[in-house]
């Protein structure tokens, strides 16, 4: 029977050394039904957003050879490059990598940009920092409008926009089809245990504006590189409440980080989800 959700795999929980072909392969070989491809701050990775029209022809065609696509984009170049920087150069680094984000997913039929929910990373958050991230925003979401690809603010660790609660504040003010909510288990669990509040009820708060959910281990105060099982995170709960909001779409989030076991590692994450994913009603 052909499931009615797909599960991708976070593209860092491989080796950063394989190829394209190798880690689609992988993935596969696991059991997922897509990757999600890491624009980070780093050179070598924000160097894919130049990528030339062969590049992405050839990368087209290695999803279609293996039969596993990317289908979302987690971008996280904006720690480095913030739509909210006090720094001129620095804010038009950030449009420039959300622009080529956007073309690019475009032409991979990436269908969903995950965008780091920060004003400002490295620097202080201001009010200043604040109202230049809403405007650049706006004008990045009427882009994103332009070419029919959806973003989804990523709730993130800082406290500018680490619950559900927060990001729908901008989804409200902008307004718009293309601008919703792409929230992080982990990370949101994290918040609930600070706050003293409830993942659901935060989760519910994006009703009609999640499109996708991260699956990510953490402990209090530790947000990576924390193995399945091993920390706090309701997955049960949080999976089932995304579930009933109209969630389908889901990514193992996770990292390599040395193991040579890490081809079981997949499988084991992925056979974790799934059978989570598996019980909910149709």
């Amino acid at each position: 029977m052909k499931k009615s959700y797909t599960l991708g795999l976070y593209e860092k929980a491989m080796p950063g050394t394989l190829s394209w072909r190798e880690k689609l392969e992988a993935a596969r070989d696991a059991g997922f039904d897509f990757v999600e491809i890491s624009i980070d701050e780093t050179d070598q990775k924000l160097a894919r957003l130049d990528m030339s029209a062969e590049e992405r022809l050839e990368l087209v065609r290695l999803m279609a050879e293996t039969g596993v696509p990317i289908r979302t984009m987690c971008l996280s170049g904006h720690r480095k490059y913030p739509l909210g920087s006090s720094d001129p150069e620095t804010c038009r680094r950030g449009m420039e990598i959300m622009e080529k984000a956007i073309r690019l997913a475009e032409d991979l039929g990436i269908r969903i940009i995950q965008l780091a929910g920060y004003d400002v990373y490295y620097d202080p958050s201001t009010p200043e920092t604040v109202e230049r991230f809403g405007k650049n925003l706006e004008k990045a979401v009427h882009m994103a409008a332009k070419a029919g690809v959806t973003m989804g603010f990523e709730t993130m660790e800082t406290e500018f926009m680490n619950t559900v609660e927060k990001a729908m504040n901008y989804v409200n003010r902008v307004n718009s089809t293309y601008l919703n909510v792409y929230p992080d288990l982990g990370n949101i669990t994290n918040a609930a245990k600070t706050y003293g509040t409830q993942v659901a009820g935060d989760l519910r708060t994006g009703t009609g504006h999640l499109v996708a959910m991260h699956l990510k281990e953490t402990v209090p105060g530790k947000f990576r590189e924390i193995p399945f099982g091993t920390g706090h995170v309701d997955f049960e709960e949080g999976i089932a409440v995304a579930w009933e909001l109209g969630v389908r779409k889901f990514v193992t989030e996770f990292w390599y980080t040395g193991n040579t076991e890490w081809r079981a590692d997949l499988a084991d994450a992925r056979g974790r989800m799934a059978a989570i994913l598996d019980r909910q009603p149709e």
